[in-house]
């Protein structure tokens, strides 16, 4: 397979006809997104920042989605120690790009109140900053959560992925992993802090418009291993990613681009998967080499009038294997803790 491409353009992400510039994948964003441009229907839009925080012992994840047609502002609580996990969501009808959210991974900040949810996330000298309260989170339980992810890193996975069977269908997507996370959650009478000897935090920034029906599958492991800070965003299964894959490895914030990888996930004799037996994750190259653990399986299924639906599998549970660098160095992976999902939407 020929090696992925690296982007080398910059300016706007589309053209004049509404496609994109130049599909492959970078460590940095190197085009300007803009709602307007898109040539789309509003209700054809998806937008979302989603941010999950985790040690060894709890993970929080907060979304914040302009879907077109319905808004989503949802958070997940997982409980490594009891293996079980809690998931709300309030959702917004036909907020057609008008939820705010920012047209840069870089700049700008999401602030939004609704019935049951306040949200602030902010860029500030000091890093990420991010506030998140829901009323009626686990019955008369309130989640309030106050974060600060810092210490960016300095590469992260950005793709550029089209869709062959529509050329104005794309997907702008920015993972940054690794973030140092400080602060913590408080859910009913339960207070968890977030050191950040031992917490990191991610964000998985897309942008673009997608095909109605489509899976995919994509795991974020991050953690320390011997003092350093490692990393793997692993995904596949939707779009044209001929010209790109958004595998990759960081060390220390340092990009090591991967090729195609393969979740092995175990199936049952009547060829459903069983999410909670171990994974087999490997790549084509040889490089890759992760048995996955799992722990959790967040399930999430949406459906609205049988028009926007999602079946949704988010394990989480960690990882151990090898991992081979750019440079040929092999590092040994021992219990790192992460997430791998299946997703299957129609939206």
């Amino acid at each position: 397979m020929a090696k992925d491409h690296l982007i080398t353009g910059s300016g706007p992400l589309l053209d004049e006809d509404g496609r994109l510039r130049e599909p492959g994948y970078a460590l940095r964003p190197p085009f300007e997104y803009d709602h307007a441009r898109v040539a789309a229907p509003s209700f054809r839009i998806k937008d979302w920042d989603y941010y999950l925080i985790n040690d060894d012992e709890f993970a929080v994840a907060l979304t914040f989605s302009d879907l077109g047609y319905i808004g989503l502002v949802s958070a997940s609580v997982m409980d490594f120690a009891t293996g079980t996990f809690k998931t709300t969501s309030e959702l917004v009808v036909l907020p057609m790009g008008g939820m705010g959210v920012p047209q840069s991974s870089d700049e700008g900040d999401i602030t939004w109140e609704g019935r049951q949810c306040r949200v602030s996330f902010l860029h500030t000298q000091a890093g990420r900053r991010l506030s998140f309260f829901m009323t009626g989170f686990d019955g008369t339980d309130e989640l309030d959560v106050e974060v600060l992810l810092d210490r960016e890193p300095r590469d992260s996975m950005v793709i550029c992925t089209p869709w062959a069977e529509n050329p104005k269908a794309f997907y702008y997507n920015r993972k940054i992993l690794g973030m140092r996370a400080t602060g913590g959650f408080r859910r009913g009478a339960l207070f968890h802090e977030f050191d950040p000897a031992t917490s990191l935090g991610l964000l998985d920034w897309g942008r673009g418009v997608w095909t109605y029906d489509n899976v995919w599958y994509w795991a974020a492991i991050q953690g320390y291993e011997d003092g350093r800070v490692v990393a793997l965003n692993l995904g596949y299964g939707f779009g044209d990613t001929s010209a790109a894959s958004e595998n990759m490895a960081f060390v220390d914030g340092v990009a090591h681009k991967l090729g195609r990888v393969d979740f092995g996930i175990p199936q049952l004799d009547d060829g459903t998967y069983d999410y909670l037996a171990p994974w087999h994750v490997t790549d084509d190259e040889g490089r890759l080499d992760l048995v996955f653990s799992p722990q959790i399986d967040r399930t999430d299924n949406i459906n609205v009038a049988g028009v926007v639906k999602s079946v949704q599998h988010q394990v989480f549970g960690t990882f151990a294997g090898t991992l081979v660098l750019d440079d040929g160095t092999t590092l040994s992976i021992d219990g790192l803790r992460g997430s791998a999902e299946h997703i299957h939407n129609r939206y």
